[in-house]
Formats: C-alpha cells, structure tokens, sequence
C-alpha cells in the first residue's frame, strides 16, 4: 500500500481556527447521533399502531440502527485515512440527516427500518471521528476539556432521548423526533465544512482493501448485536435463530481477529491494544457501558412497573443524572491537570458502585427524592470516570494511529452497552424466579398468618357480594400477584446489587492505567490550532 501525506499546505489554514468552534462543529452531530439511539423508542407503540406492525417487528427500528452503528465504528479510521477524516465525518453527517428526513416520511415498515439502517451507518462515523479530531486540536494540557465535550456528547444523548421523544410525542407527531435533527443538523455540517481540516500529518492510504477483514467484521458484528438486541424476544438459546446467530458471529469475529492480527494492511488495527494503558481503557470502558447501559434500561422499567410512573415522568425523574453530569463535566476537565488521573477515576467507580447500592434498596414504597439522589451522585461519578478514562488510556498513543483507537475503543464500550442490557434482561428474570421460589416457602397453606391473611381478603371481597367460593379463589390470586411482585421487587434489587459489584471490579484495573504528564505546554503539532 503507498501512502500519500496530506500537503503542510493546510497547516495555515488551521492556523485561523479556534479550537472551541471546531470542537462545537464536531459535537453537533455526534449528540444527534447518541439521542437518536433511544429518542425512538417512547415512540415505539405510536409507531407500531401507524405502521401495523407486531412489537416484534417494531423493535428492528431500533435494533437496524445499533447494528449499522456498530459495524461502522471500527472501520472509521481506515475509512478516514483513505478519504480523509474530516469527509467522512461530513459524508457520515449528511448521511445520518438524509436518513432522518427519509424515516419521517416513511409510512410502512420496511422502508422506515432501511432508512433507520442508513441513519445508523451514518451515525457510527461520527463519535470515534469527533473523539480523534479531538484529541488532536487541543493541546496536551487541555486533553481533561477535550474529552469532557466528547463525554457530553456520547453520555448525555441517551439520557435525554427518552424525555425528548416523550415530549415531541405527546405534543406532535412521531416524525418530528426524525424532523428535529434537520436544523440541527444542518448548522453541524455547515460549521464543519467552514472549520474542520485534517492535520498534516494524516496519511492519505491507497491501495488494496482487506476486503476479507471487512467481510468477517460485518458478518461478525451483525450476528452478534442483532443477536444481543433481538434475543430475549425469542428466549434467547431456546430458538435455533439466536443459535445459529451466537454460533456465526462467534466464529467469525475470532477468524476476524486471527486474520486482522496476520494481515500486512489490516483494515481494523488491532495492534494499538498491545498499549497497555489503551487496552486497560478500553476494557473498563466496556465496564462502564455494561453499567451505564443497563441502569439505563432497568430504572424506566421499575419505576413505570412498580412505582407507576408514565414514560414523561420517567424522563423526568433521570434527568438529574444528566443534569449533574453537564454541570460537573467542565469542572472534572479542568481538575484533570491538578489531579492523578487514576485517583479521579477510581473516585468516579467507588461513587459508582455506592450509588448502585442505594438503588438495591428500593421497595415499592421508593419515594421520589430516594430515586433523585441516587441519580445525582451517579452523575458526577459518570464525569469523573469517563473524562480521565478517555483522555488517559489514548495519551499515549501514536497519533496517527489514534482514528484506529478511537474506533476500537468506541465499538468495545458499544457493544459492552449491549451486552450489558442482555446480561441483565435475562439475569433479571431468573433473580425474580429464584426470589419468588424463596418466598413461596414461607407461605405454607397451614401457616397461621397465611390464612389470616387469606381471611381478611376474602372477608372483604365478601362485603362486596362476591360469594365464598369466588372470594376465595380471588384471594389466592391476588396473595400469589403480591408475592410476585415483591419477588419482581427483589429480583430488581440484586439486579443492581450487581451492577454495583462491577463498578468495585473495575477499581484493580486502575493501577494498570498510565499517569502521564498532560500539563505540559501545546507541542508544534498544536500550534497551528488557536489557544
């Protein structure tokens, strides 16, 4: 393969951009992208009415736009070495609209699932691309800055979709939560067609494709994440389909790693993971994503379960964490020069953990300020890992391998957000069995305070006019619903007693990390971006 430097040339022309204009040019897109993977599914029953689909077939327009924004993500950095990074956050960009616009017209399943695809692909480009762009107009000494605007974009986006779609839901229509990333959107491509540039230092690839890596990645990925978004609908290992779908994905993303690790011109790198501080990263990264994903999708799923809450309510009620999380990222950036980056983050992770804790205490009598102080403690432990992880495990890498990084780094935490919520699904539903189980023998039809209880309820059913016999069958019923749902109760609080457990886990996993000196002055590759 023969590379191509791109020409100095354009080293004065970075020389008039401020770097906080570049840095809001590339996060417009990016937020876009991480709203929109949870922004639709409030609206999932309008849409499934409209489209007269089953809740089986609706939940592909979720599940096309994960897939296609996973398999994108690791492939970013050759795609930007071969046409340039700031086109394919631009081509990503407009691709990503396109698809917006095409979704709010679609009136039938098929094509809205297609254009969901092709938002997706479109939207996997831009975060790893945001990350390195980054990473590379900042100056060392501003690194904690930096990955504090990337953590707003990638860990406020999901938290805010769900209150936003609810809010566009219940006062327009449903093709207004597509609408909505128009205007947006097009100031972000604007921004970044008039400010953005590559450095010169980025080499333009041409040559042969390692079309047998991309292969493998696509099959690969596909198998997997579909098989990870779609499983608990079909009892996961009970269907042949979710068989065949672990057994193909499996075997070629280990054929992909031993080809990639093999080939001369790899189209994935994965030799940036011989970096230890980068691998360390990535695997807590990946830990995060497992918590943060599956707090996300088992907090709405109790409060409206149990504590009867409508899904604007929902919103409202994790908001704060996000809240928390916008007012204390600034504050973590500009901490991260004064303070031992593995300390802030080992922080952040006990903080985690704790919080996880105080959710394993809720009942079904859970008021609303003990949901809310969880909330904003998590906040500010989200800041405080997520800044210093991601500045920390990339400062030491090559820059012109950091595209690679990104990319890698982006898809591992993605797909430990996936993983996560299909752990936790499954695992919830057997906590909830094995709770219920335990219950139910200390329920003995001879025990005294059963049928005192079983007394009461039908006694009252009687002064109703039900007659014995009905009464006493309602009674049953209605002892056995109060047993399950303090079953469902208790199965929800393990479920994050072990969330909480992996946040402790990843505490050893610092030491690993490297502690590098980012106070130092911008070096020459810098000096063409204004500070």
């Amino acid at each position: 393969m023969t590379a191509v430097a791109m020409p100095f040339a354009s080293a004065p022309v970075l020389a008039k951009r401020n770097k906080w204009v570049i840095a809001a040019a590339v996060t417009f897109g990016t937020l876009m992208g991480t709203i929109d993977t949870s922004i639709v599914n409030v609206a999932l029953p309008q849409l499934r009415g409209t489209l007269s689909a089953t809740v089986q077939e609706i939940t592909w327009v979720s599940t096309g736009y994960v897939v296609a924004s996973v398999i994108v993500m690791p492939i970013t950095a050759w795609l930007g070495s071969r046409f340039g990074r700031k086109r394919i956050y631009l081509a990503g960009l407009l691709l990503f609209l396109l698809g917006s616009l095409l979704c709010g017209t679609a009136r039938s399943l098929a094509p809205l699932v297609i254009f969901r695809i092709m938002q997706g692909l479109g939207a996997g480009a831009l975060q790893p691309t945001e990350q390195a762009i980054l990473r590379e107009t900042f100056p060392p000494h501003e690194q904690g800055m930096a990955m504090g605007l990337y953590a707003f974009a990638i860990m406020i986006g999901p938290m805010i979709g769900p209150t936003l779609g609810g809010y566009i839901v219940d006062n327009y229509s449903w093709p207004w939560i597509f609408y909505i990333n128009m205007p947006v959107g097009a100031l972000g491509l604007f921004m970044v067609w008039r400010f953005v540039e590559d450095p010169p230092y980025l080499e333009r690839t041409k040559g042969n494709v390692d079309w047998w890596g991309l292969g493998l990645l696509v099959v690969g990925l596909a198998s997997l994440q579909t098989l990870l978004e779609q499983g608990e609908q079909d009892d996961w290992f009970t269907s042949s389909k979710n068989v065949a779908l672990a057994c193909v994905g499996v075997s070629t993303i280990v054929m992909f790693v031993l080809h990639e690790l093999y080939v001369d011109e790899p189209i994935v790198n994965l030799r940036v993971l011989s970096n230890r501080s980068f691998s360390t990263g990535t695997v807590i990264g990946a830990i995060l994503g497992m918590v943060l994903f599956s707090t996300l999708f088992l907090l709405p799923v109790y409060m409206q379960e149990f504590l009867r809450y409508n899904a604007m309510q929902t919103g409202l009620a994790l908001m704060p964490r996000s809240i928390t999380m916008l007012v204390t990222i600034p504050i973590v950036g500009a901490l991260y020069n004064k303070l031992s980056p593995r300390l802030v983050i080992a922080a952040g992770l006990t903080l985690g953990g704790i919080t996880c804790l105080m959710m394993s205490r809720f009942t079904l009598q859970t008021s609303k300020e003990a949901i809310l102080i969880p909330q904003l403690i998590q906040g500010v432990a989200l800041a405080l890992i997520f800044i210093p992880l991601s500045t920390v495990s990339l400062a030491t890498m090559d820059k012109r391998r950091m595209g690679q990084a990104t990319g890698l780094n982006n898809l591992v935490r993605q797909l430990g957000g996936s993983f996560g919520v299909a752990i936790f699904a499954a695992s919830l539903e057997r906590f909830m069995h094995e709770a219920k189980a335990s219950l139910v023998t200390h329920l003995a039809a001879t025990d005294p305070l059963v049928q005192q209880r079983l007394i009461a309820m039908r006694a009252g059913m009687m002064k109703d006019g039900v007659d014995l016999p009905t009464a006493s069958a309602r009674a049953l019923s209605l002892l056995d619903a109060q047993v399950s749902g303090q079953a469902a109760v208790l199965g929800f609080e393990k479920a994050f007693y072990v969330a909480g457990l992996l946040f402790f886990c990843a505490i050893p996993f610092v030491a690993l990390l490297d502690n590098p000196d980012m106070s130092k002055k911008p070096d020459p590759e810098h000096a063409a971006v204004e500070i």
